[in-house]
């Protein structure tokens, strides 16, 4: 799955034009590298994204083609 479609379906980033703008700017990386919005990503690889001052570290742990609002938060695992 795309990485700015992964943060719009987890519902980490509200919008799926949020988020590829989120990675254009080099705000996202995974596994430790900057990210493209259309990287693909794979179960177990780790997000990264800056909000302003604040940082989210994330684990990619399912990726369903859709997903509820209420089950969104089961699709990772926030790491500190």
């Amino acid at each position: 799955m795309r990485l700015d479609k992964y943060l719009k379906n987890s519902r980490i980033i509200k919008r799926r034009t949020v988020a590829k703008d989120a990675c254009e700017q080099g705000r996202v990386s995974v596994n430790g590298r900057i990210a493209k919005p259309g990287q693909e990503l794979k179960i177990g690889d780790l997000i990264e994204i800056t909000f302003g001052t604040k940082e989210l570290k994330v684990k990619v742990v399912s990726m369903p083609e859709n997903v509820r609002k209420d089950d969104a938060q089961e699709l990772y695992e926030v790491i500190n």
